[in-house]
């Protein structure tokens, strides 16, 4: 973490000083702003943590709830997310306090007496063998908290506008701010109408933004019904702090642990749904699941002493036909849709929550950059264009977990299918396998050879290095925050050369995007890896480019060179992990961690011609 450039800070570093709109937010949702959320839930609270780093753009959040979520339904958190988290800046306390899922243990029938179930395979988790990042259980309503907690210590101060109900909006073809709101005080059943120049819908699966811009969702509800519940026991079953797949003749069972070390989650298959039950089976007794979670378990027992929370429902695979308000191609969107708003699937495959926080991220940095005047509109086209593929993506896969979870015993061959299926798809499930197709913001002219292990499209993945400046070994990812920055990370060829040429000719072309009050790395945060050891030069002897002297008092930056040499406290060398020529290599990754291009160190001209589409000159 890296703080006192504008000045000595005694108090919490990670509070930013207020700027633009924080400086002086006002109290009541006012009658104009620039982007309105609607709806505080994963994919709106990570909005509008990502938009308080853009405080010049005045962003509210309106909820209808009265308060904090105090009790989330959604609890997995996928390796991506973490990754997320890293990037705002609260991953180590929120791991501290979550459910590690260091394992994944399956059960099935046993042949010689088949009433009881007995456990078929331990399999590891995939989290920590595809990335370093773990797969975490915490309560939804926590994520949230860690998410409000960024927006309001941004330099934005942004906290939700909570008993604000959205009634509906219209847009209008002219004036400044097109989209007209209208919403509801709870406490007091008063109306009014505000204007925005974007809204973000992010308000669920029954969302009111959805039905407003005329989009639907498309899809079928299956005719299979699970109860789940949040429960303190006491029990005889062995693996009860263990996440299971357990599958008898009695049904179904997806047991996660639960963070704290006492509560666990538990889906119960209640079997198919009756034609014409016309969503009775909604209404099972929470006690039906519990004898029915007894069932399934024999010969263990369930004492259960406390359910924190518990539903029924039946699975659904839904994406709406549309992520934006644009119905045609010739019209810039102003209401996009995010999470279960625009996407809707079962719970079991641990998605929901992490789809939904990847779908405000890729549209937050956007709005930023488009209302900052760093991007043209037409980059806001490009939130449909990624994130609907991706949703499609997502309800193929869970069709298929959630239908082979469902199995009857007498359906199954191979017991071990299960759990090579989980181990097997792992890379998606985790969040890692998203990868946007080439458009203004990812260049399909790289040169993918250059950075085998850097995918285009694909998310930044991280190793290590060692800075020079120090000889402490980081992770070159890590470093990067949600900060609405681009990064480029410079690899040098053998000699460094070609390098210091590059850096040479990218400073003014940076510059032109650079706003002139804004420190040098306000848009590009860059920085070189040398194939060295870090004690085989010196931190002066790189270019001017990667010394920045940034803030009111100028101070150089001593965090953007690194040495890719193993060392005793680094045994890994980046340029073999991931693939780089030693030639050298520039890696273009944009400010959700996805990478944009990659280039050799001589293609300025082609990196210029990138940026170029993609950006504004700052003005």
């Amino acid at each position: 973490m890296q703080f006192h450039h504008h000045g000595y800070v005694s108090h919490d570093p990670r509070v930013l000083p207020a700027e633009g709109i924080g400086l002086d937010r006002p109290a009541d949702l006012p009658d104009e702003m620039d982007v309105l959320i609607v709806g505080s839930g994963p994919a709106g609270m990570l909005l509008a943590a990502q938009m308080s780093q853009f405080p010049t753009v005045s962003t509210r959040i309106i909820e209808k709830r009265e308060g904090r979520l105090e009790l989330g339904q959604a609890d997995g958190i996928q390796p991506r997310s973490v990754e997320t988290f890293q990037a705002f800046g609260f991953a180590p306390r929120i791991i501290a306090e979550a459910y590690n899922i260091g394992w994944m243990n399956f059960w099935g029938p046993d042949p010689e007496h088949p009433e009881n179930i007995i456990r078929t395979s331990r399999t590891e988790d995939y989290g920590y063998k595809i990335s370093e990042f773990p797969h975490l259980i915490v309560n939804q309503a926590r994520v949230l908290d860690y998410f409000a907690e960024a927006a309001l210590h941004g330099p934005g101060r942004i906290e939700p506008d909570y008993g604000v109900e959205f009634l509906g909006l219209t847009v209008r073809d002219e004036g400044a701010f097109p989209v007209e709101v209208r919403v509801r005080q709870v406490a007091d059943g008063s109306e009014r109408t505000i204007r925005a120049k974007y809204v973000a819908g992010c308000d669920g699966a029954r969302s009111g933004v959805r039905e407003a811009i005329g989009r639907k969702h498309v899809g079928a509800m299956a005719a299979h019904a699970w109860g789940v519940m949040d429960v303190l026991v006491n029990t005889d079953f062995p693996d009860w702090r263990t996440k299971c797949a357990i599958n008898a003749e009695a049904g179904n069972i997806l047991h996660i642990p639960r963070e704290g070390g006492y509560l666990s989650r538990v889906y119960v298959d209640l079997g198919a749904v009756a034609e014409g039950d016309n969503r009775q089976v909604r209404h099972t007794p929470l006690e039906d699941v519990i004898r029915k979670a007894n069932e399934i378990l024999h010969p263990y027992t369930l004492d259960v002493k406390q359910v924190a929370w518990h539903s029924v429902y039946e699975v659904g695979h839904r994406v709406t036909d549309g992520f934006d308000d644009a119905l045609d191609a010739d019209r810039h969107p102003r209401v996009f849709l995010t999470g279960d708003a625009c996407h809707t699937h079962s719970a079991k495959a641990g998605q929901g929550m992490n789809v939904s926080m990847q779908d405000g991220f890729n549209l937050g940095w956007k709005l930023g950059h488009v209302l900052t005047g760093r991007a043209p509109q037409q980059l806001l086209s490009t939130y449909a264009a990624e994130r609907r593929p991706v949703a499609q993506q997502l309800i193929d896969f869970d069709r298929e977990w959630s239908s082979l979870m469902a199995r009857k015993p007498e359906e199954i061959s191979d017991p071990q299918e299960l759990a090579a299926f989980y181990l097997g798809t792992a890379e998606f499930p985790s969040g890692f396998m998203t990868q946007y197709e080439p458009s203004m913001i990812v260049d399909g002219s790289s040169r993918q050879e250059l950075a085998t292990g850097f995918p285009l499209g694909k998310r930044f993945k991280s190793a290590q290095v060692t800075r020079v400046s120090d000889g402490n070994v980081q992770h070159l990812g890590h470093h990067a925050r949600a900060d609405g920055r681009w990064r480029v990370y410079a690899f040098a060829d053998a000699d460094a050369s070609a390098l210091a040429s590059w850096a040479d000719a990218v400073e003014p072309l940076f510059a032109c995007f650079t706003p002139q009050d804004g420190d040098v790395d306000a848009v590009f945060d860059v920085k070189a890896i040398y194939q060295q050891g870090h004690d085989e030069f010196e931190f002066t002897d790189a270019p001017a480019l990667f010394r920045p002297q940034t803030g009111p008092l100028g101070l150089t930056d001593w965090e953007k060179v690194y040495a890719a040499a193993p060392t005793v406290w680094c045994q890994e060398d980046i340029f073999e992990t991931r693939g780089i020529s030693r030639e050298g290599a520039v890696v273009v990754v944009r400010p959700d961690q996805y990478v944009a291009a990659i280039l050799p160190l001589n293609a300025v001209d082609r990196l210029s011609a990138f940026l170029e589409g993609a950006l504004l000159p700052a003005s």
